[in-house]
């Protein structure tokens, strides 16, 4: 009698199960890619063909309202035709008028994330831009929103660098395009008085969120990372390793404005990284100042002279309060004569029982 397969003791066997689980889980993923892109290029060719009748035929909007009707009645038990989403495939395929642009990127991402670039964005460009990155980072739907409303784009790239100087290419390229500026630590709870220590601990309590605003391929190593140079320890604020650029990246955090000899440190942290952790065949490492602000010119004055990749970007760590807000909210003073008011008025309603 045949042995039943989970007691196989075969090491060769449970090889063979694994391989067919991957392969199973990797035809499932391929299945679900395949099924999004029809479903995504069928319904940009409805859109297309919403506007076209509605040019040639001259109908008005009314018809996407008899359409999703008529197409629910023909396909009971197939979601997605009902009129408000009829008008996200008419806007859609407006959007975009080339099928090429559809298949190659917008066909790889579901459905509604193509709903959320249309309402959040108004310029294609970006709309392509994000929607590449979602590609590229496997990005949920809430965390393109997040990516989006934080401003990433302009952020990408924007940090003041001397990589295109020190660093070959295409890594000076690659390098530069992964530092933002200003990084978004709203999902820190201190205060913009807190101390370096307490927004580096901040980060490490929060550090999902922290490599979800670094980007694709940071790897954490740890914070207050030592260094024994000439029997003398020093601590790196936060190191991680690139698994694209295939370097090591220190990160300096700076509570205040940049100063001059910020660059001069981390030159000197960088230097010690290569020569203590790099290996045969990892890059140059980089070190990224974030620092609360910076001015422009002082910062390009103080990289001039180093020959270590540094970057220098700031961080904000909420979101300003618009200023008709602003403007409405009780200073300190009220509060407190509003508190003072409230503990007299305790005091007197004890004393009258």
């Amino acid at each position: 009698m045949p042995r039943q397969s989970s007691f196989f003791p075969d090491t060769n066997y449970a090889d063979f199960l694994d391989g067919l689980k991957q392969r199973i889980r990797l035809a499932q993923i391929k299945a679900a890619l395949a099924v999004n892109r029809e479903l995504v290029l069928l319904y940009w060719q409805i859109g297309q063909e919403i506007l076209s009748r509605q040019q040639k035929n001259g109908w008005g909007a009314k018809i996407i309202d008899q359409l999703a009707k008529d197409l629910k009645r023909e396909f009971p038990e197939v979601s997605g035709f009902s009129s408000r989403n009829l008008k996200y495939m008419r806007a859609f395929a407006e959007s975009y008028p080339d099928e090429p642009i559809v298949q190659e990127v917008l066909a790889q991402i579901p459905w509604y994330h193509n709903i959320a670039l249309l309402e959040k964005l108004k310029s294609r460009e970006q709309r392509l831009w994000y929607a590449q990155e979602t590609v590229s980072n496997g990005w949920s739907r809430n965390v393109l929103v997040l990516q989006i409303e934080s401003n990433l784009y302009q952020r990408q790239g924007g940090a003041i660098t001397n990589f295109e100087r020190v660093l070959p290419s295409p890594q000076s390229d690659l390098a530069q395009q992964l530092i933002k500026s200003p990084y978004n630590f709203d999902f820190l709870t201190i205060s913009k008085d807190a101390h370096e220590r307490e927004l580096e601990r901040g980060l490490t309590d929060h550090i999902r969120d922290f490599l979800l605003e670094l980007g694709l391929g940071f790897s954490f190593l740890g914070s207050q990372y030592p260094l024994v140079v000439s029997d003398k320890e020093y601590r790196l604020d936060l190191l991680f390793y690139h698994v694209r650029l295939h370097c090591y990246i220190v990160i300096d955090l700076k509570m205040g404005e940049f100063e001059p000899q910020h660059s001069g440190q981390m030159s000197f942290y960088v230097a010690a990284v290569d020569n203590l952790l790099r290996g045969d065949r990892d890059d140059p490492t980089i070190g990224i100042i974030l620092c609360k602000s910076k001015n422009k010119t002082i910062v390009e004055y103080a990289l001039q002279g180093s020959q270590q990749p540094i970057g220098v970007s700031t961080y904000q760590l909420q979101a300003q309060l618009p200023p008709n807000i602003q403007e409405n909210l009780p200073t300190v003073e009220q509060l407190e004569m509003e508190l003072s008011n409230a503990v007299k008025e305790v005091e007197d309603d004890t004393e009258d029982e």
